[in-house]
């Protein structure tokens, strides 16, 4: 993938034909695929090693069963922190084409509670910006349009922009969505057939882009003065807290917090004027930018930073009792599954999340612990196996039929949802939480 580069920027060759640089201070930086030693957001160098999970499959290559006897991509899954400007980061892009391809398996809508609580952020923004019937709202990464749907129903004027195929079932949904990724050439031509846009969403998509330039540099064109941009991502300081480490993947370049936030806006012409945090994906925050750089952060988010900065969140001494954590959390995972199959239990997983990936490869957990794992019949991954691990993934009503003795939840990050609705729908296995640390429920 080529990156955009202003003048006067450095760039190396990693041995591979593939190049990566950093730009001057003052300049917003460019990402590529492949390794790199600077932080995305401010260019310094080196970052600091957090923790090393080894080599992983992007966490969505769900692999086909003509596939199984064919070799299968592993990438260097490093976690770093900038001790600059704070941002927490992997060291390893892999290129956007291959993560999010054609025929990408993850829908927004087949989650309940995501859907809810879109819908519900539709109604809260458009009273809150006091957006008008008719206004334009884009969505960067819209999936299957779950998003914009909210909006639409509103009365607004949606626009999707969806890199993958999923943009085919948006559009038969009658969601209006372009196939492509965001960058400044999508914004223009959006901008000449739209006119500009009041508000622009990039919900778990703004820690995907991997090059950073093109799209903001994009929203901020497409923007009109008076807009708003949003984006969801993944909570750092939740990420820590309730050590969910199974976020970490390639997708997931970036791992947010306010103070980075705020620099990387900033450098492109935003202000962060407000954040809130929300329970989607176990714990995010959905942070409101608006153009200038002029703008006054909210006292809400003045006390978020102060929660940060208490907890420690920029200082390195956290980040080695998170190491630490989750050390012991994948001992205490592994001694618990191998101690129930060595009493010759049977163990199924339950759901196959993007993050599940990271603990089914960190952790070891192949088809000599779990039997299949079990999906929505609605679900792409139906049929597919588990990137790297190989478990098959099955329509949820085998469940029912085997009654197996312990389910492994892996979309533990929704709580006791899922489990209790297995049960009230007949299923009497044992549920295991795998994280933070495993425990069984029994009832």
């Amino acid at each position: 993938m080529a990156s955009e580069r202003s003048t006067g920027s450095s760039q190396k060759d990693d041995g591979t034909g593939r190049t990566f640089g950093r730009l001057a201070d003052d300049e917003p930086v460019g990402m590529v695929t492949g390794h790199f030693n600077h932080c995305q957001n401010c260019g310094h160098e080196p970052l600091i090693p957090i923790m090393d999970f080894g080599h992983h499959p992007p966490c969505d290559s769900l692999v086909r069963p003509a596939q199984l006897t064919k070799p299968e991509a592993f990438y260097p899954l490093h976690l770093f922190r900038c001790d600059r400007c704070g941002l927490v980061q992997i060291d390893y892009a892999v290129d956007p084409a291959e993560l999010f391809y054609e025929e990408y398996p993850y829908m927004t809508g087949i989650t309940g509670a995501l859907k809810s609580n879109f819908d519900a952020m539709a109604g809260k923004v458009i009273e809150t910006l006091r957006l008008q019937p008719g206004s334009l709202v884009v969505d960067i990464g819209s999936n299957d349009g779950t998003i914009l749907q909210g909006f639409k129903t509103r009365g607004m004027r949606v626009l999707g922009v969806e890199p993958t195929g999923i943009a085919k079932i948006a559009n038969s949904r009658g969601i209006t969505t372009l196939q492509a990724f965001f960058n400044q050439d999508v914004a223009q031509d959006v901008l000449k057939k739209e006119g500009p846009a009041s508000l622009i969403t990039a919900a778990n998509v703004f820690a995907h882009v991997a090059n950073l330039g093109p799209c903001l540099r994009g929203i901020h064109a497409l923007l009109a003065d008076n807009g708003t941009f949003i984006s969801e991502s993944h909570y750092l300081l939740d990420l820590i807290d309730t050590l969910q480490y199974d976020t970490i993947y390639h997708e997931h370049l970036r791992f947010y917090s306010i103070k980075p936030m705020q620099d990387m806006m900033k450098r492109f012409g935003f202000s962060v004027v407000d954040v809130e945090r929300i329970p989607n994906h176990g714990g995010s925050i959905r942070v409101y930018a608006v153009k200038g750089t002029e703008g006054q952060p909210s006292a809400r988010m003045q006390e978020l930073v102060k929660q940060e900065e208490a907890y420690g969140l920029y200082d390195s001494a956290l980040y080695v009792t998170f190491k630490q954590r989750v050390e012991q959390s994948k001992w205490k995972l592994m001694h618990l599954l191998s101690d129930l199959k060595l009493k010759g239990h049977r163990i199924v997983g339950i759901g196959s999340p993007g993050r599940s990936s990271t603990v089914m490869n960190y952790c070891g957990i192949g088809p000599d612990y779990l039997d299949y794992t079990a999906e929505q019949a609605t679900s792409l991954k139906v049929g597919l196996f588990t990137p790297g691990t190989h478990v098959p993934v099955v329509d949820e009503k085998k469940l029912f039929e085997d009654q197996p003795d312990y389910a492994l939840v892996l979309a533990w990050h929704l709580g006791e949802t899922v489990p209790r609705k297995l049960r009230s729908k007949g299923l009497r296995s044992k549920f295991i939480m795998p994280l933070p640390d495993p425990v069984i429920l029994d009832w």
